[in-house]
């Protein structure tokens, strides 16, 4: 897929700044796979638009404070940004300025230090904390929650960047499909339907914008999953029975088209980029929001519903004044 083919013009007043209250007051724009046809509902309808037979999975994983605002030795401004810690207890990262850091340099902060290690190519980094007492308690001081550059405006309640089912933490970005959920719009799905988790611990590619023309040519990068075996069997038995499987959120996406591959571990990593030509194992039915242009999560979301479909869908939205991006509306592909 051409990357120009993931374009599309978006007033910036439409780029949410900050989230709605209650969460499921946010809106739901249904796109009907088969016919095209568009509704224009409120996410708090969820549970109408589902059906017995229906298993809706949720994406648990939980986002750590991975911001972290420190001071280099000659006292200038620093920032890293966690993206995964690796098997020797050190971390993936972002950094700025990249240029001017160097291997050994030591970023201060509070209660917390960044070592530099290894300094790569585009921001990419290896770096090692050092805290004073437990690092998650060192994190949760001196931390931010990593929002989107597109979103200026401070975020009053850190918790309203989580989902109210997240779990486990390791993620440096939200699954932002989840964020429409309060407790009790959840506990009616799980009346009309059952509902699964996975987990998928979000990294580098939702801050890495494509370089590449041609998707085929852009090289995702892996993030760590997890499935317990028995919600596999009952996915793969649910489908078999004529079930539709509903995933919220491309990362789940991800995850269930991943072990729709009867070899794929429980566990493991997945590097899966998922555009138009997919064959679709696992997924039938998806809610998620509304994604940048240009960006691998557009092509997915393409792939499930249809390139001209979603065209019409994003057109639609725009014209309707949808909220965009991490804390804009929804949209039910099914």
């Amino acid at each position: 897929m051409r990357l120009d083919d993931l374009d599309y013009a978006l007033p910036a007043e439409l780029i949410a700044q900050e989230p709605v209250e209650p969460r499921d007051a946010s809106r739901l724009l249904v796109v009907d796979r088969a016919t095209g046809v568009l509704q224009d509902r409120a996410f708090r309808d969820l549970p109408d638009l589902l059906r017995p037979d229906d298993v809706v999975v949720l994406n648990t994983t939980r986002v750590i404070p991975a911001r972290l605002r420190l001071r280099r030795a000659t006292g200038g401004a620093a920032e890293v940004l966690l993206l995964e810690a690796r098997a020797d207890g050190d971390w993936e990262a972002l950094v700025r300025p990249a240029r001017r850091l160097r291997p050994g340099e030591r970023l201060a902060g509070d209660g917390l230090e960044a070592e530099v290690v290894e300094v790569r190519a585009a921001g990419e980094a290896v770096v090692r904390l050092h805290a004073e007492g437990p690092l998650e308690a060192a994190l949760e001081r001196a931390g931010e929650m990593p929002l989107p550059p597109y979103i200026g405006t401070p975020l009053a309640d850190p918790e309203r960047y989580q989902t109210v089912y997240a779990a486990q933490p390791g993620s440096a970005a939200a699954p932002t499909a989840g964020l429409h959920f309060t407790p009790e719009l959840l506990a009616r799905v799980r009346a009309v339907c059952r509902v699964e988790e996975v987990e998928l611990q979000v990294g580098l590619d939702t801050f890495r914008p494509v370089q590449a023309d041609d998707l085929d040519d852009h090289a995702m990068h892996s993030e760590r999953y997890a499935v317990d075996p028995g919600v596999r069997a009952r996915l793969v038995e649910a489908r078999a029975a004529g079930g539709r499987i509903v995933a919220v959120g491309t990362t789940t996406v991800r995850v269930l088209e991943t072990i729709a591959d009867p070899a794929a571990p429980d566990r493991g990593r997945t590097a899966l980029l998922i555009q138009p030509g997919h064959e679709f194992r696992l997924v039938d039915a998806l809610v998620t929001n509304f994604h940048l242009p240009r960006s691998t999560l557009l092509a997915l979301v393409m792939a499930l519903g249809g390139e001209s479909a979603l065209r019409d869908a994003y057109a639609h939205a725009v014209r309707e004044r949808y909220r965009f991006y991490s804390f804009g509306d929804a949209m039910l592909i099914a």
